[in-house]
């Protein structure tokens, strides 16, 4: 018998999109999803079993299969989602193949049989009358892809247990998708009280034994699972998977922005579609474009009120940083948010301090030549870093020391400006020198980062909690009285047809950390340059319907999503003279495409990194398809780079 295979290797060095299945011959019977081992060249390799060849169509010498590693197949959802994967977004098989199967698959490795438990808690889970009309209009919609909106504490976390419980009592798994590994923890407690040790949680962080393990038993596994974890734990290969559920289903993580890359949120769709179940995406604040679709096709629910009685009474008050006399104690921190962190640690209470913005200071200069501190490699300004004494590039890594003068002139009038959270938690712990302070930020380590410490942030054994947006995401802090917001348009200024919707949420999200506990006041302090903006002041009063009215006009008037598709392609070459020449090439040969639109060829955001030097084009069309066939059509450029859907254009 032959078969045709997806091998999990790629195996040219400049591999073509049209590079994927591969014909083999079996004495045995096999299944489609069957992980194979295969002769691929010199080498052996692994591959999945596709479906049964035509043998009539074969006229060529066909190698056999060496060996069969697992008796139990990949479910079928998983072997159409590599196909699909592979085409919707342009990506050579092999490398999709990759991402399905675990790091170090063996094929001397044994399975265990799983100790499995498929008894739960029979809890009840409390649903006000909001969550039933929710859960009941849920049920009702016949697309598989459906969009909660619920705003922050209208209590979707309990409509999650609510059909993942109905899923594990018809014998069917569900995955749940969150989009930090930061808040795993939080859900795995939630979830665990109902569904005890079926509860398997799956994260980068793991090792690769760990993974595998756990892949293994999932795989051999017959009875019903809650899997959590981030977005690779979509591949979990449960046979009876019945519900996928997407937390924070706004956030950019849930999009891999490395090859290859690929929405999360779009597989999960068309896994939901192909096994006829429910795709869940939940969230306060609905990206713009599903949004929309959600509108059009009939598939949106929405909380608007919370899920328990407003008992806390929260105040908003915007501080404009123009206004230097109410920063009169100090440069970064205004009056009102002094004076409401001695009111919180005189009374108990924590406050929590957000700043999109890690390290000390963002800019170095010399203030008598005007000469600043840039990465060599990226040419971007190096940050300050205080603890460690030393400028750090952001994007590539590169450290080096502080200049005790200027480098050009020699003048030691050497200033850093601007400020990051490491510089706020320097001047916090000046400013309040008995006050328990913990940072959460990327250059946290494994023993101090939030999700080794969310027990003691939770239970209030930190007065002041200082992050970029690890903090904003999901976290349910009881003690929390008061959300300062220390410069809110900070993100506003990046050249981005997302920078507003990314403001949006980000805020939305931090001001949803307050007004959750038994603390009868609350307080919300934002500082910005820019207190006009609507995509603050919508937030600031939680007025979504606003701000979707508002960016989906724009949308339509600049012709970004939903109402084009985009792409980005780009080339990169050490020197800008042959980056200029071939990007030119490239441009030629797309304006002779039909149905596209396209840019002029323009420097990369990060135009100049280790690898050299970036420019790039935008297209955007209102049919898919031609954007896909413009892009395949540049397959003789074995140098060029390409994002399809990308959520961001600056990466």
């Amino acid at each position: 018998m032959f078969y045709e295979v997806l091998p999990a290797k790629v195996f040219r060095k400049s591999p073509k999109l049209s590079d994927g299945i591969l014909t083999y011959s079996s004495e045995e019977k096999l299944q489609p999803g069957t992980i194979v081992e295969i002769p691929l060249g010199k080498s052996t390799t692994f591959g999945v079993i596709y479906q049964k060849a035509d043998e009539n169509s074969i006229d060529f010498k066909v190698k056999p299969i060496t060996s069969v590693l697992y008796p139990e197949p990949l479910p079928i959802h998983l072997v159409k989602a590599m196909v699909w994967l592979s085409e919707y977004y342009l990506v050579p098989l092999p490398q999709v193949v990759s991402l399905f199967l675990p790091n170090t698959l063996s094929k001397k490795h044994k399975i265990k049989t799983p100790d499995t438990c498929s008894e739960i808690k029979d809890l009840d889970i409390p649903l006000n009358s909001a969550q039933k009309a929710a859960l009941l209009k849920l049920k009702s919609i016949k697309n598989s892809t459906k969009l909660l909106h619920g705003v922050t504490g209208s209590g979707k976390t309990n409509i999650y247990l609510k059909l993942a419980t109905e899923a594990f009592k018809n014998g069917q798994s569900t995955i749940l998708l969150v989009p930090e590994i930061s808040l795993t923890s939080q859900l795995v407690q939630v979830f665990s009280q109902t569904f005890t040790d079926n509860v398997v949680l799956i994260h980068s962080k793991q090792t690769d034994k760990t993974r595998r393990d756990t892949w293994e038993k999932i795989l051999a596994d017959d009875q019903p699972k809650i899997v959590i974890g981030p977005r690779s734990a979509i591949f979990a290969p449960l046979k009876n998977l019945g519900l996928i559920i997407i937390d924070e289903a706004h956030e950019s993580t849930y999009f891999q922005d490395q090859a290859p890359k690929y929405s999360a949120l779009r597989l999960a769709s068309f896994i939901a579609k192909t096994a006829k179940i429910s795709c869940l995406l939940g969230t306060a604040t609905p990206l713009i474009s599903d949004y929309c679709l959600a509108k059009k096709s009939d598939s949106l629910v929405e909380i608007k009120e919370k899920a328990k009685p407003e008992i806390v009474k929260t105040s908003v008050k915007i501080v404009d940083f123009k206004d230097r006399e109410i920063f009169g104690k100090n440069r970064y921190f205004s009056t009102p948010l002094l004076e409401q962190i001695e009111e919180n640690l005189k009374n108990g209470y924590q406050t929590l301090i957000y700043h999109n913005r890690r390290g000390s200071a963002p800019l170095t200069i010399c203030e008598h030549c005007g000469w600043q501190a840039l990465c060599p490699n990226c040419l971007l300004p190096l940050t300050l870093h205080t603890d460690l004494y030393k400028l750090v590039c952001h994007t590539c890594g590169f450290r080096d020391k502080v200049p005790v003068s200027c480098p050009s002139c020699k003048h030691p009038d050497i200033l850093h400006k601007g400020f990051g959270t490491k510089m706020l938690e320097s001047e916090l712990r000046r400013l309040f020198k008995n006050a328990k302070i913990a940072r959460f930020d990327a250059d946290n380590d494994k023993d101090s980062s939030l999700d080794k410490l969310y027990e003691d942030v939770k239970t209030g054994n930190f007065d002041i909690i200082i992050g970029t947006q690890t903090v904003a995401r999901g976290l349910d802090l009881p003690h929390l009285a008061t959300v300062g917001v220390v410069q809110a348009d900070s993100g506003l200024s990046l050249p981005d047809y997302s920078s507003e919707e990314r403001t949006f949420h980000l805020l939305t999200q931090v001001l949803g950390r307050i007004g959750r506990g038994h603390i009868k006041k609350a307080t919300a302090i934002i500082q910005t340059y820019q207190p006009d903006s609507l995509a603050i002041k919508c937030a600031i009063t939680g007025d979504y319907e606003a701000f979707y009215n508002y960016l989906i006009e724009k949308r339509k008037k600049t012709h970004f999503p939903p109402f084009f598709y985009i792409a980005k392609v780009s080339v990169v070459f050490k020197t800008e003279k042959t980056t200029l020449s071939k990007i030119k090439k490239v441009y030629q040969d797309l304006r002779a495409k039909e149905r596209i639109f396209l840019s002029a060829p323009t420097p990369a955001f990060h135009e100049h990194t280790t690898s050299g030097y970036t420019w790039q084009i935008i297209i955007k069309s209102t049919n898919r398809q031609a954007i896909l066939d413009a892009i395949s059509s540049l397959d003789s450029y074995a140098e060029l780079r390409f994002v399809i859907d990308p959520p961001s254009l600056l990466n």
